[in-house]
């Protein structure tokens, strides 16, 4: 019962940060790309012409592997790392207070792909599904 209350726990949370990221990285590119790397380019981000697409693209892929429990230590780090350079580029300068522009949300979001990273993402986690699907066709190769 609490294993079935933790595989559904995690799954809602990956469904909720997983679809925060995939949101903001889709605004990136339905609202041009253009005007991302011009506010990256603004703010200091070091080679922004290929940050933005890749952060952009990051945030897509990410979003949905985490949705789905794929890859989640890579993907995890990966959003993680992204939203502390957020917080080095962006918000750090304004404080904690996400209503005064500050990393409060920035630094959930972190953390929670951090915790998301290294979960094993549940039962309901594709890289388990996978996991249990090779392990059975390795059983029954070897009995």
């Amino acid at each position: 019962m609490l294993d079935q209350a933790r595989s559904i726990a995690l799954l809602l949370g990956r469904i909720a940060i997983g679809a925060i990221f995939f949101v903001h990285g889709w605004m990136k590119f339905t609202g041009g790309l253009e005007g991302t790397t011009a506010f990256f380019e603004q703010i200091g981000v070091p080679l922004a012409g290929v940050a933005a697409p890749a952060v952009a693209v990051l945030e897509v892929a990410g979003g949905i592997a985490l949705i789905l429990g794929a890859a989640l230590p890579i993907f995890g780090v990966l959003l993680a790392l992204t939203m502390l350079g957020a917080i080095v580029f962006v918000h750090g300068a304004n404080g904690f207070a996400a209503d005064k522009g500050g990393y409060e949300f920035v630094l959930a979001l972190a953390a929670a792909s951090l915790m998301i990273a290294f979960s094993g993402g549940g039962a309901l986690a594709a890289d388990n599904l996978w996991r249990r699907r090779r392990g059975d066709r390795e059983a029954a190769v070897a009995g």
